[in-house]
């Protein structure tokens, strides 16, 4: 079984106070059976949760609205599980929609899995959300430390020379330094027109 699909059915088998319906969402092979739960009226959100999870593993895209609410919650573990589902889903809306998630700061103190999703779909979408979402988490005072930490490493993980000039403003912030110092080392150097990479001197 999928570690995080062990993890998810754990979390709801206790939500669901061991119904009949949950053994059936969690038994079924039918894909049919689990996208009418996303569109029945009156369905708990253990159900709709579960579904969209199984649904988004096997790759059906009917999961992919559910998924997306459920990446911008306000529970933590229902964040992650449906980022994890979108990462193996494979619907080209992902980005695109992980990417409006983080950028949206009315909804920031939710952003996490967002930020961390684009990093793991190394999507066109991806650098230029987070370097955004990071320069806003740069300003005094600002309370989402755990948010601009993720971008910091994201931007270090997708390698891209573009995220400098913010990596290189966040190294003012001691909470993000070090993972700023981090990130700037793995963006490659760029080579200087029909010379070499200068070395230190």
């Amino acid at each position: 079984m999928d570690e995080e699909l062990r993890s998810i059915t754990e979390r709801l088998r206790a939500e669901a106070g061991g119904s009949a319906a949950y053994d059936r969402l969690v038994t079924t092979g039918d894909p049919d059976t689990l996208a009418t739960v996303l569109t029945e009226p009156g369905q708990p959100l253990w159900a709709r949760e579960l579904a969209a999870f199984r649904l988004g593993l096997a790759g059906d895209r009917r999961a992919f609205e559910a998924l997306v609410l459920l990446l911008n919650h306000r529970d933590p573990p229902r964040c992650a599980s449906a980022a994890h589902a979108l990462a193996r889903l494979g619907d080209p809306r992902t980005a695109r929609a992980a990417a409006a998630l983080a950028t949206n700061e009315l909804r920031v103190a939710y952003a996490l899995h967002p930020v961390r999703l684009l990093t793991r779909l190394r999507a066109p979408e991806a650098v230029p959300a987070l370097i955004t979402t990071l320069e806003r988490r740069l300003r005094p005072h600002d309370p989402y430390r755990r948010v601009a930490l993720a971008c910091v490493e994201g931007l270090g993980e997708l390698g891209d020379a573009r995220a400098e000039p913010v990596l290189n403003e966040a190294l003012a912030h001691p909470a993000l330094a070090e993972a700023a110092v981090r990130a700037l080392a793995r963006i490659p150097r760029r080579r200087p027109p029909g010379g070499r990479i200068p070395g230190p001197r």
